[in-house]
Formats: C-alpha cells, sequence, structure tokens
C-alpha cells in the first residue's frame, strides 16, 4: 500500500490509519485493536439490516476477514472506518439477495413470456441415495479438515457449526468471554480457508 496523505483525517482516522499499516507488516495486536474499536458498531449495523443474532454475529466476523483480506487496498483518502462500513453492509445486502432466493414459496405463481400462468415447483428437501452419499462424503471430508486445525480453534468450529450452538452457548460452556469465542472463531475460519484452498473442487 502506498502511503498517502492523512493530514485530513480525525485523530481517530489517522490512528486507524496507523493501526493499518502495523496490521499490514503483520502485527496481530493491530488486527485485535482495530477488530475491538468496530465489531459492537459493526454488530449492530448488521443486526438492524438481518434482525437475526446469529446471522449478524456470522456476518461481521465476515465483514472483518474480508477487510482484513484487502487491507492493501486501503487508502486514507477516507477513513477506515468509512471504507469498513462499506464492506460490512455490501456484504449483508449480498446475504440478503442470497436467503430471498432461497424463500420462494411453492405455490407462488408467474406468467411466461406467453402469458400463461405458471407455478414453481421446488426440489424437495429429499436426497436421493446418490445425493445423501455425496453429502455424507463432504461432512466427512470438512470434519478431516477441522482436525487440523490448534485444538482450541477445533472445538470452537466444532460447536459453532457441527452442534450448531450460539456464541453464547459456547462462550457459557468453554467458559470464556464472548468477545474471546468471537473473536477465536475468526481466527479459526482463517485458517480453515487457507487449508480449503489447498483441497478446492474436493468440497
Amino acid at each position: 500500500m502506498e502511503l498517502g496523505d492523512d493530514s485530513h483525517l480525525s485523530d481517530k482516522a489517522q490512528q486507524d490509519y496507523k493501526l493499518v499499516q502495523k496490521a499490514i507488516k503483520g502485527d496481530q495486536k493491530a488486527y485485535a485493536s482495530l477488530m475491538e474499536r468496530y465489531r459492537d458498531s459493526i454488530y449492530f449495523l448488521l443486526l438492524k439490516m438481518v434482525k437475526n443474532k446469529d446471522d449478524a454475529d456470522d456476518l461481521t466476523i465476515e465483514a472483518f476477514g474480508k477487510a482484513f483480506n484487502k487491507l492493501t487496498q486501503y487508502t486514507p483518502n477516507f477513513a477506515f472506518s468509512t471504507w469498513l462500513f462499506k464492506i460490512a453492509s455490501n456484504n449483508c445486502i449480498d446475504f440478503i439477495r442470497r436467503k430471498k432466493k432461497l424463500t420462494l414459496s411453492i405455490d407462488r405463481r408467474q406468467e411466461n413470456d406467453e402469458g400463461m400462468e405458471t407455478t414453481i415447483h421446488l426440489k424437495s428437501d429429499m436426497l436421493d441415495p446418490e445425493e445423501k452419499f455425496v453429502k455424507k462424503q463432504k461432512i466427512k471430508l470438512l470434519q478431516d479438515i477441522v482436525k487440523k486445525l490448534k485444538p482450541r480453534y477445533r472445538e470452537l468450529v466444532e460447536l459453532r457449526y457441527f452442534k450448531e450452538l450460539s456464541y453464547e452457548e459456547i462462550a457459557q460452556q468453554l467458559d470464556i468471554p464472548l468477545g474471546t469465542v468471537k473473536a477465536q472463531l475468526f481466527r479459526a475460519r482463517e485458517f480453515l480457508q487457507g487449508i480449503l484452498k489447498n483441497v478446492e473442487g474436493k468440497i
């Protein structure tokens, strides 16, 4: 990232810019500081958009993941918070669009090109034997990948994505702060993405 003039930024935005520069050089504390500064604000923004706490939690982690992966693209032409909130809101809008596509009613009628009414037929949730086998293979592969994570990360991923516990339930079960659960799950997902790149096409 080329260094830019940050003199037009507020004091807080200048501090953010310095943290971004440190994070790009691999300073983990800088990443943590940026996440700590904006995690709650991002979460409440997304909660207003999706109206679901678990979805907002997941989308918050995704937003930081996307932003941190693109840190080198950030320039101080505007505040880091503005850039981060745009990434978070755009990602959330994509999520909402994807979700809407899955909620088409089976009985919804539409007109085709000739003006005739047609009914949308959604595929049954029942899987045929071949689909069941493929699904089992995918779950097995994912479980094998998760086993490659460090024990603390592996446990968090299993509780969150295999047992489908909420963040609050995980914090209570492991007796650790809620913020720690979210931060460590964020790191676990980063590691998983790195491993998944090596097995792309198998899932």
